[in-house]
């Protein structure tokens, strides 16, 4: 049996991967700002296994196709033709929410109306008419409460109510606009059900000046005077251009509907409370001091009073295991090959990875809250200022913010900027934003030599690869991406408390493909490492990795690191293999190290880096080439090997030159 699809469409952050995760059962990542679902998400209604599919569409304010999420939006609506449409709005907003229901209603398509956010219309007083609603739009109303999972049995039920019905038809044009769409739609109208459009749709398109509307309608040079002459006539009786007019006519009607059915007294309590703490979060000046407080806050519960604790208790638990089960191969006279393999390679890589699991669970705990609250939008609008001087828009912090916790869907979310100046650029500089895959290594060099200074490192190295990222950025807009950044609008969403079942999915997605990764690309990692430093080239096992394959090969790096302070050929070979997964570069040297616990890796680590070259170590780490999955992200966005090539090739020669400068110059002094 074909399954039937359901659009499910909306304004950014007004709720829709909350409601797809509650129809459909799903663990879609939910954030509390604009732009967090940049591709399409398809899953099946839960009571309807198999038969409904419910595809989650990038939030759009209108079909107007300027963003590349407008693009996939209307693309899918136009090729796909859903058997419905479900159009979710804030119902704490509806003027604005209910202006791409007015585009929406041109499709033809099948439609269902959700009010989310409900509770916070009723708890503030005020009131939505849902019976007038209905009336004026002509389809079905359902309110809901997506985050309290309240209402969504309703929606299942209007689903199921509406999918074989036909599209209500609703003329809501009038005046001049109303002569001029009826007039071109006569015109037309034989060419669009052809090619299976929606009349009303394309009359639009063609009356906003949209060129690939007539491309695909291919039409004639005569038919194309005529139209124009009726805009020209529409332009001169209406007294405002043709796209103004058409936005006129849609708001004036949103306008009436607001007037006779929303009943608002007062703002929303959210509303209210969020003006409150936005006095101080997106103040002019103290904006940003406030926000590098609590990210100083946040690496201190992490990497000190709960996070140290936790990963010690961590790697004596991975220490006894380790233990019992080399005793047991031992007892059972397993070949010293393998025990040699399972325990100096497989359990020191993994080993050593897994014991950093505790620190990646706590900072993404704290920077869910920080998201699921509302405040990472505030971040991205004060930061839009000191952006904008470097050449980019507040915009693309939203992208940069997402590379803190992993390049790759950082720089999928780039397809969310407008400018194609802005999102290359974006895209060189994303990987510069310290990922979690790198956080293992922080916990590594901090643990080894900066034990007491745990918190103020780390923001350093934050902070080093913000600050490269804005020196490359004025480096890169007065020469390669040469232009102005596009103006930046961005909708704040009201501050909400984060609900436990989103805080927690967030995290627990971030563990399990830390988990994954470990058991996967580590594991994979750290058997060829061993094989490679336990074997010369005559493929004879050795006992002095020195005289290894391994050895030969990082040996023949190595000098090129020399400025940097580490020549070490177990260093350069650690970087080496980081290009696979940042986590590797510890796996690589806990299995170069011979080590299968934090501690004789901290002291196995003193041979090979001073804490000058140490700290160089890392600031390389954080700043070179990303792995491959973000660097395959980068060639399929930028739709070029060369320039993926060259994008990682400026980012590892501006890691080279930064951890270069700062091991030369801090020997000056220290």
């Amino acid at each position: 049996m074909m399954s039937r699809k359901i659009a499910l469409i909306g304004n950014q952050n007004c709720g829709k991967t909350t409601l797809f995760n509650a129809l459909t059962g799903s663990s879609q990542h939910v954030g509390n700002f604009p732009g967090v679902t940049v591709e399409q998400k398809k899953g099946f209604i839960k009571k309807h296994k198999e038969q409904f599919e419910l595809i989650d569409l990038p939030g759009i304010y209108s079909l107007s196709p300027y963003t590349s999420e407008e693009i996939v939006s209307i693309q899918f609506l136009l090729d796909e033709h859903p058997d419905l449409i479900i159009n979710i709005v804030d119902a704490t907003n509806m003027e604005r929410n209910l202006y791409l229901t007015m585009q929406l209603m041109e499709l033809n398509i099948p439609m269902i109306l959700v009010l989310n956010m409900m509770d916070e219309v009723v708890s503030s007083g005020n009131c939505i008419d849902l019976d007038g609603l209905k009336e004026k739009l002509g389809m079905s109303i359902v309110p809901i409460s997506a985050s309290k999972n309240e209402g969504i049995e309703d929606v299942i039920t209007e689903i199921e109510r509406n999918m074989d019905q036909p599209a209500r038809h609703l003329d809501l044009c009038h005046g001049p606009v109303h002569k001029a769409i009826h007039s071109i739609s006569h015109i037309v109208e034989q060419k669009v059900r052809a090619l299976h459009l929606p009349v009303r749709y394309c009359v639009t398109k063609l009356i906003e000046g949209d060129k690939e509307m007539f491309k695909t309608l291919q039409l004639s040079e005569n038919d194309c005077h005529i139209i124009e002459h009726i805009l020209e006539g529409m332009e001169e009786e209406s007294g405002t251009d043709r796209e103004a007019a058409l936005v006129d006519m849609r708001y004036s009607f949103i306008e009436e509907v607001c007037q006779d059915c929303v009943f608002t007294e007062c703002e929303t309590k959210e509303q209210i409370r969020s003006e409150k703490i936005d006095l101080l979060l997106t103040h002019k000046y103290l904006g940003i001091p406030v926000f590098i407080l609590i990210m100083l806050f946040i690496f201190y519960f992490t990497f000190y009073l709960i996070g140290a604790p936790l990963q010690d208790l961590m790697d004596s638990g991975i220490t006894i295991v380790s233990d019992w089960l080399l005793a047991f191969l031992e007892t059972n006279h397993v070949a010293y090959w393998l025990r040699a393999l399972i325990g100096d390679g497989i359990l020191a890589g993994v080993g050593s990875v897994l014991s950093f699991l505790p620190v990646i669970v706590i900072l993404f705990f704290f920077l869910s809250l920080l998201e699921d609250s509302g405040y990472m939008a505030r971040v991205a609008f004060v930061m839009d200022k000191a952006l904008r001087k470097i050449g980019l828009s507040g915009r693309s912090f939203v992208p940069m913010l997402i590379g803190f916790g992993c390049s790759v869907p950082a720089i999928m979310a780039t397809r969310t900027l407008s400018s194609d100046r802005d999102r290359k650029m974006t895209i060189v500089l994303t990987p510069f934003m310290s990922c979690s895959a790198k956080l293992p290594i922080y916990g590594m060099i901090i643990a080894a030599f900066f034990p007491s200074k745990a918190a103020i490192v780390m923001i350093t190295i934050y902070c080093i690869g913000i600050l490269v990222a804005v020196v490359s950025a004025l480096l890169l807009k007065n020469t390669i991406f040469l232009g102005e950044p596009v103006p930046f609008v961005l909708e704040l969403p009201a501050y909400r408390i984060p609900t436990a079942k989103n805080v927690m999915l967030n995290v627990w997605d971030k563990a399990k493909d830390f988990i994954r990764k470990a058991f996967t690309v580590i594991f994979i990692a750290s058997i060829v490492i061993w094989f490679l430093q336990s074997f010369n080239f005559q493929f004879e096992m050795i006992e002095d990795s020195s005289q290894s394959i391994l050895a030969a090969i990082g040996t023949f790096v190595s000098p090129i690191f020399k400025p940097l302070g580490f020549n070490d050929w177990r260093a350069s070979t650690a970087l080496m293999t980081g290009i696979t997964a940042k986590e590797s570069v510890v796996s690589t040297l806990s299995v170069l190290t011979a080590t299968n616990t934090a501690t004789s890796l901290n002291s196995a680590l003193a041979g090979i880096f001073t804490p000058m070259s140490a700290f160089a170590f890392l600031v390389f780490t954080v700043l070179y080439m990303p792995c491959i999955a973000a660097f395959a992200a980068t060639k399929r966005e930028l739709g070029s090997w060369l320039q993926a090539l060259l994008t990682a090739g400026f980012q590892t020669g501006m890691a080279y030159l930064v951890a270069m400068l700062i091991y030369q110059i801090g020997n000056l002094f220290l």
